[in-house]
């Protein structure tokens, strides 16, 4: 007698959203694990500080050199900037190119709006990482040592802004970096589970896209502050209030 077959297992859901790290999956995974988490730390903890550094500009030339000063006086500053600044930055950035070029089309898993964020992902941390390379480069590898002569700090950066070129870099790379560093966040709160299901993810990006709206606005009142003050000396000075010049 014949028997009717057994209905066909259901298909396999379509996965969607971002999908968590698991161990397993291929040589890459602790280097992926190394790479979502110094983007957080300390590259992510640096870019914070960093914002809330020059945001002293607000205050005027005297108040940024201090803040200068205080920054290059920490216990083991030239430890602290190659070991939690450029390593971890070149490592960060040198591996995301690798997993850039190494991707795979995901227009089977994510939605539409997933792409559109996968590849602004890339190209955000590709142009904030040139503004960084650029921006350390001319403040703290050329022209006057900002290390010895915090004093002339607010100058030199205002001498950059002297070309309109400079200072649209300057906010084309805030931006970038305020935004990477924000949808880094939310990524790395995905693929480590500590956003679980959509409703939390989905609040944790309102909280994230606040991050980045926050340090872009921050960024540009310190880019206005820098225009706005009259051009300061960069001249090495004995002391820092002979170097200010008065609005």
């Amino acid at each position: 007698m014949a028997t009717a077959a057994p209905p066909a297992p259901p298909a396999a859901p379509k996965l969607q959203g971002v999908q968590p790290l698991r161990a397993g999956e291929g040589n890459s995974f602790l280097w992926r694990k190394l790479h979502s988490l110094t983007g957080i730390i300390p590259i992510g903890a640096f870019l914070v500080e960093h914002i809330v550094s020059n945001f002293e500009t607000i205050n005027g030339p005297l108040a940024y050199a201090q803040q200068v000063k205080f920054l290059n006086s920490l216990p083991l500053v030239r430890v602290l900037e190659w070991g939690f600044i450029f390593i971890p930055l070149a490592f960060h950035a040198l591996y995301g190119v690798f997993i850039a070029v190494r991707g795979r089309s995901n227009v089977n898993i994510y939605p539409w709006a997933g792409n559109w964020m996968y590849s602004s992902q890339r190209w955000t941390g590709a142009i904030a990482f040139a503004y960084m390379v650029w921006h350390t480069w001319h403040l703290r590898f050329s022209g006057v040592h900002l290390l010895a002569h915090p004093n002339a700090a607010f100058g030199k950066v205002q001498g950059e802004f002297q070309h309109p070129w400079a200072v649209a870099f300057y906010v084309v790379g805030i931006v970038c970096a305020s935004w990477h560093f924000a949808y880094g966040l939310w990524l790395f709160a995905a693929k480590w589970g500590i956003t679980t299901g959509d409703k939390a993810r989905r609040r944790f990006a309102y909280v994230c896209f606040a991050i980045a709206a926050l340090f872009i606005v921050v960024g540009m009142v310190t880019v206005r502050s820098f225009l706005d003050w009259p051009l300061q000396p960069t001249d090495t000075v004995v002391s820092p209030t002979d170097a200010i010049v008065m609005r």
